[in-house]
């Protein structure tokens, strides 16, 4: 537990920029129209404008709020119905009430807002700290690799369970892909990697599943399940991992890892 990592961020992980400019690369077009409501004080008849003209370029609304179409979110409307919130966008009338009920149409009348692409470029980097928790993971993989690299044993990455017979049958109907295995003369290790910087019900569920995980996978013969995981998340959850530290036989993390595969390398 004195060994956890405080972090395992690096500058690159807050916002991955590529995605952002590609996101709002697919509807500049769009944006750079609705730009023309900008300053506008007959907003509804700049509006009834754009939608006789293409009502299309309403479809990107949704993104001025920080809200995705694709997670399909619900509110209620003027009559107490639930309803989705692209249903607004389908009517000149809708898209009004939209933009007067979510405040956008002040911002739009005051000036606010100079230019919706670099707006939305801003919404983008907002919304891309959801994607940080992905990010957070991929690192730790990095930062496994690098020792696995400097440990010189031979290794593979994302590697499914349906590659050993043996291992599918211990399995049953769970079909599992593995982080990294490591091959030894003696055994075939599999390995999951991870991290948390902070606590939640996700360390339980994790130690309870490799907890589960681990015997069906040492019973077979010439293989052993690597727990590889880190962050101070686990001070939160160090009963858990603690039950697993005692079930599982190889669980390790940044710093002991490195003992482990020099030992894997002598024998």
């Amino acid at each position: 537990m004195s060994q956890l990592s405080e972090t395992n961020a690096t500058l690159g992980f807050w916002t991955d920029f590529e995605k952002i400019k590609g996101n709002v690369a697919s509807i500049e077009i769009k944006l750079n129209t609705l730009n023309y409501l900008l300053g506008k004080e007959d907003l509804r008849a700049a509006v009834t404008e754009l939608w006789n003209n293409d009502k299309r370029v309403f479809e990107v609304l949704q993104i001025l709020i920080a809200c995705r179409k694709r997670d399909k979110k619900k509110v209620i409307n003027a009559n107490a119905e639930f309803v989705l919130l692209e249903s607004y966008l389908t009517s000149l009338e809708g898209v009004i009430e939209y933009l007067e009920g979510t405040g956008l149409a002040q911002i739009f009348k005051d000036k606010n807002v100079k230019n919706l692409v670099d707006y939305v470029f801003g919404v983008e980097v907002g919304l891309d700290s959801n994607a940080r928790k992905n990010r957070s993971g991929d690192a730790m993989e990095d930062s496994v690799e690098l020792i696995l690299k400097g440990s010189g044993l031979k290794y593979r990455k994302e590697v499914y369970s349906s590659e050993w017979p043996a291992i599918t049958e211990a399995l049953g109907t769970d079909k599992k892909r593995f982080d990294f295995i490591i091959e030894t003369e003696n055994k075939i290790y599999l390995a999951e990697v991870n991290f948390y910087s902070g606590g939640g019900s996700k360390l339980n569920e994790v130690a309870r599943a490799y907890t589960e995980l681990a015997p069906k996978i040492n019973a077979v013969e010439g293989f052993e399940f690597l727990w590889v995981t880190d962050g101070k998340g686990w001070e939160s959850a160090k009963n858990k991992l603690q039950e697993a530290y005692f079930t599982i036989p190889s669980v390790y993390n940044l710093t002991t890892l490195k003992d482990f595969l020099i030992s894997l390398k002598r024998d």
